[in-house]
């Protein structure tokens, strides 16, 4: 059905809310712009950049780790490291959601940005061979850290931004997808020119200057109200719950040719250029992915959007296996680049379309991060084990991508549909439309 036959979805605080305490208060007004609303999204990018970024250069570590730094350990050993690191960036959501919701932003984001400095610094000085340090400092101290700022940092877009939210959580997520450019140009050039200890440190000094940055310029423009948040309600929420699996699944598959794209590039025999920038071809195009779609989502409602970019993710997901020339892993490089990076900045403004008031909107969110950090958690490291090292049978991993990404997509197509029921007929059905 075209969107424009489709009644517009509304945005969460043109819905009727339940009866609260300040609902006799003025309508919320939001600035839509302005010095502190653009500065707050520089600084949200500035987050994207070092955390996200980082994560989604992964597959540089996974490459280095499997062939020289931790080269006695299989590859689903190793890539236990890049979901932990994930799994904790996203978990930490609901944690992090709750206490933005209840006004401790700036707690927040000082007390995460040590963490993941001083984390980052101590893996500078993992020596190699020694799973356990590298572990320690890559997955729990900079995955904890991630997590404690990451989602506060792009859940405060909604305190200037109603209208154009979409976009403006586009342009932060857009942070990612340009450091996931830079980290793999930069860390493969500095691991082979000074080593592994200087190239990392290099690393932390760079995400030091960017996070100092963000620090200062980020703030909040609403007063907390906890009060409106109405667990209850939010746990039987039934389309709200499909949606969530849905991305779970979807998540699932989602991450893996992009952990594993430059050992794949490798085991092809893939120029020593292409070996080299694969992952950052990938999230240049991830910038695009991350931006185009938020635009359409903020006019057609983030459901009409998704689903055809987690059915093209789903397909080039299969077409990886096809990738086998420097021309085909280019070609794939750039699209799946493009639309799984559509599908981690849509499904942030989709759950978020849930919320009753601008008072959930940390709580679904960190719900989303949690449901989906479990299967982020494994995702990879059961592709490492379908490998079958040192035989490296792709098809078998590829295989579970699919299947996931378009188990995901059943399940996110399913919400929207129970979305769009009359009122009433499944329980505490959400007030948006998409």
């Amino acid at each position: 059905m075209a969107p424009s036959t489709i009644e517009k979805p509304l945005d969460v605080e043109e819905s009727q809310p339940r009866p609260m305490p300040m609902q006799d208060s003025a309508p919320l007004v939001f600035p839509e712009g302005g010095r502190d609303a653009w500065l707050t999204i520089a600084g949200g990018w500035m987050v994207s950049f070092c955390t996200f970024g980082a994560i989604q250069s992964f597959g540089v570590y996974q490459d280095y780790y499997t062939r020289i730094f931790l080269n006695e350990h299989p590859p689903s050993d190793i890539s236990w490291i890049g979901s932990v690191q994930i799994f904790f960036l996203f978990s930490i959501g609901i944690f992090s959601g709750k206490l933005f919701d209840h006004g401790y932003f700036r707690q927040l984001l000082v007390s995460g940005s040590t963490l993941y400095i001083v984390s980052s610094f101590l893996l500078s000085l993992a020596k190699p061979h020694h799973f356990y340090q590298n572990f320690l400092a890559q997955s729990c101290g900079m995955g904890i850290g991630m997590g404690t700022i990451f989602l506060p940092s792009l859940s405060v877009a909604a305190h200037y931004f109603k209208r154009r939210r979409g976009i403006a959580v586009g342009i932060m997520l857009s942070g990612s997808s340009v450091g996931a450019v830079i980290y793999p140009v930069m860390i493969n050039h500095l691991f082979s020119s000074v080593g592994f200890a200087w190239g990392v440190r290099a690393v932390s000094f760079l995400d030091t200057g960017l996070l100092l940055c963000a620090n200062l310029i980020m703030k909040t423009r609403l007063a907390p109200r906890p009060s409106e948040v109405d667990m209850k309600a939010i746990l039987k929420d039934v389309p709200f719950w499909t949606c969530l699996v849905g991305e779970a699944f979807t998540f699932w598959g989602l991450f893996i040719p992009i952990f594993y794209i430059q050992l794949f590039s490798v085991k092809h025999n893939a120029s020593k250029t292409l070996q080299t920038y694969c992952v950052a071809i990938l999230n240049a195009a991830g910038f695009f992915g991350r931006t185009v779609p938020m635009f359409f989502s903020d006019l057609w409602g983030p459901f009409y959007v998704i689903v055809p970019v987690v059915f093209i993710s789903g397909c080039l997901s299969f077409a990886f296996l096809g990738a086998k020339s420097d021309g085909g892993l280019v070609i794939f490089a750039i699209l799946y680049g493009f639309f799984s990076g559509g599908f981690v900045s849509l499904s942030v403004p989709m759950s978020a379309t849930f919320s009753r008031s601008v008072a959930e909107i940390g709580t679904r969110i960190g719900l989303m991060s949690l449901t989906c950090s479990f299967t982020l958690l494994t995702g990879n490291p059961i592709s490492g084990v379908l490998l079958h090292p040192p035989r490296y049978t792709w098809i078998d991993p590829i295989v579970f991508s699919g299947v996931t990404i378009f188990t995901g997509l059943a399940l996110i197509s399913l919400a929207g549909l129970l979305q769009r029921l009359p009122k009433g007929s499944i329980p505490q059905r959400g007030n948006l439309s998409t």
